[in-house]
């Protein structure tokens, strides 16, 4: 048993992840009257869709016929509002361990400690690393002129922007920052394509039409001075290595998923991916729950549909768990007086008698 201390925190719930399916979790337990703290390996919260996708639509969330990644995690952070959930960025998840009392040690790579009741994983599948450009000079130009994701379009105005990659990320982002840059070059190692067909033919229109250019080949050398990137050398399918001109490079070459130290908690894994059971989502280990692309059922859909419903399940099995002797009911946010002080809404069937 720990001995709690002031730099450990403890919670009812801690939720590993801050992507849309943990930021709903956040909402879940809230409506339950369950606090949770939240630990993000990233500086954002938004996970995936806000990391790599922020400005590309979603059309399968109900009730939005379509809404970007950030729209979604915007409009998330907003609904979760009410509950005062603590977020925690730029860590992860190194070490868990159960107490005597059955609550959790949860320790971060920063040092930060957790005491949390019930443990719920919502970490996508891991912990994604952008697949790194193997030229030398990549990793001291990463933040200045090479990138794996992007944040802000605005950041390619008026510049030259080289794209490497065949996938749907380096087309959308190319064909994204076409009216913006002033040129884009797609650099693939060949013609065959990964992407979504109508991205492929449009990006070959503006090539024909002379708004960009496609080069088959791969990157051979950086070409810097004083931290600055000037061009690159290129390593063309025809055997000749030419030199071009640019500013930006951005490399989407894809992720690579790492469950990292989740793979030693000795949870029962199937793949790579946590098996739970579909009454509670709960894992092999009781208290700790998956819900997301990291769990897997027969089924199994990964959708951010299925991650809500899961949510749903999940915050009832805690709050069962958290108050064994207590019933819990289901109660409707459009009549629950509990729910409309919870959520901090006025009751909108109170009549107005003033």
């Amino acid at each position: 048993m720990v001995d709690c201390t002031n730099d450990i925190i403890e919670t009812q719930a801690l939720i590993i992840g801050a992507g849309p399916v943990g930021l709903f979790q956040v909402f879940e337990l809230g409506l339950l009257g369950i606090k949770a703290h939240v630990v993000e390996s990233l500086a954002a919260p938004g996970g995936q869709c806000a990391e790599l996708y922020p400005n590309k639509p979603i059309f399968d969330i109900p009730a939005c016929p379509a809404i970007t990644g950030q729209a979604l995690t915007d409009n998330l952070l907003k609904q979760i509002e009410p509950f005062d959930a603590k977020f925690h960025y730029s860590q992860e998840v190194v070490a868990l361990d159960r107490q005597d009392d059955g609550r959790f040690l949860v320790t971060t790579s920063i040092g930060q400690v957790f005491l949390a009741a019930a443990v719920i994983i919502a970490a996508g599948m891991g912990s994604f690393q952008a697949v790194k450009l193997k030229v030398d000079g990549a990793e001291d130009l990463e933040g200045s002129h090479v990138a794996y994701s992007v944040r802000d379009p605005e950041r390619y105005r008026g510049k030259d922007v080289v794209v490497l990659g065949g996938g749907d990320s380096a087309l959308d982002w190319a064909l994204t920052l076409q009216p913006i840059a002033n040129s884009v070059v797609v650099m693939h190692r060949s013609q065959k394509f990964r992407a979504a067909k109508a991205s492929v033919d449009k990006m070959m229109k503006l090539c024909d039409d002379y708004k960009m250019q496609f080069i088959q080949g791969q990157v051979s050398e950086l070409i810097q001075q004083d931290g600055k990137l000037q061009s690159i050398k290129v390593a063309g399918s025809d055997g000749v290595t030419r030199r071009l001109e640019l500013d930006d490079l951005l490399v989407f070459f894809g992720l690579v998923p790492d469950l990292g130290a989740l793979k030693n908690w000795g949870l029962e894994l199937y793949k790579r991916q946590v098996l739970v059971d579909t009454e509670k989502f709960q894992t092999s280990i009781p208290g700790i729950y998956a819900v997301g692309d990291i769990n897997y059922y027969p089924g199994k859909k990964k959708l951010i549909l299925s991650g809500f419903h899961e949510n749903a399940l999940a915050a009832f099995a805690i709050k069962e768990q958290l108050y064994p002797d207590k019933k819990v009911m289901l109660q409707y946010t459009t009549t629950s007086p509990i729910m409309h002080e919870r959520l901090q809404v006025e009751d909108p069937m109170k009549e107005d008698v003033a």
